[in-house]
């Protein structure tokens, strides 16, 4: 596909979007820095392919560039403080019971990269083999992420759900 075609690049925005948003909020766990995330990738994956010229699989290229841009972001100090007006009285919680929303609570508190993993095999379907080259791992790398990362799923769901 050639990128510099406005037509196609509107298509692909359009028809994929959504998915990406998908992704992204699994990624990160809140609806506004999904947003953000999808539309950095977005600005990316147009400004790259204007560059390259013409990308074989801008699919996949886009994917690789959200799971990048979100680890990347994850890796900044800034991103890690968080500051509030005032201390809460406790402890943050799962506010519903709901299977869903105590699995992306789980997801949330995983390590970026065990996160990616997982999101990558698992809602998006792809291969071991697929995952470790959109991440630059091997493949032992990411069966090992995934293995660690849905045992602490487990762990944490097993809590969350007694």
């Amino acid at each position: 596909m050639r990128i510099d075609d406005d037509a196609a690049l509107h298509a692909f925005v359009e028809g994929r979007r959504t998915a990406l948003f998908r992704s992204a909020y699994l990624l990160c766990g809140d609806r506004h820095e999904a947003e953000d995330l999808v539309q950095t990738t977005l600005v990316k994956v147009v400004l790259g392919g204007r560059r390259h010229g013409r990308l074989d699989n801008i699919e996949a290229y886009a994917r690789k560039t959200l799971v990048n841009t979100f680890i990347a972001a994850r890796r900044r100090f800034w991103r890690r403080e968080q500051s509030y007006g005032e201390l809460p009285d406790r402890a943050d919680h799962v506010p519903d019971t709901e299977t869903g929303l105590a699995v992306r609570a789980a997801l949330a508190r995983l390590t970026p990269r065990q996160r990616a993993v997982l999101v990558l095999r698992y809602w998006e379907d792809l291969s071991v083999e697929a995952t470790a080259e959109m991440l630059g791992m091997r493949e032992n790398t990411v069966k090992s992420h995934a293995a660690r990362g849905l045992a602490a799923l487990r762990a944490e769901m097993a809590e969350e759900l007694v």
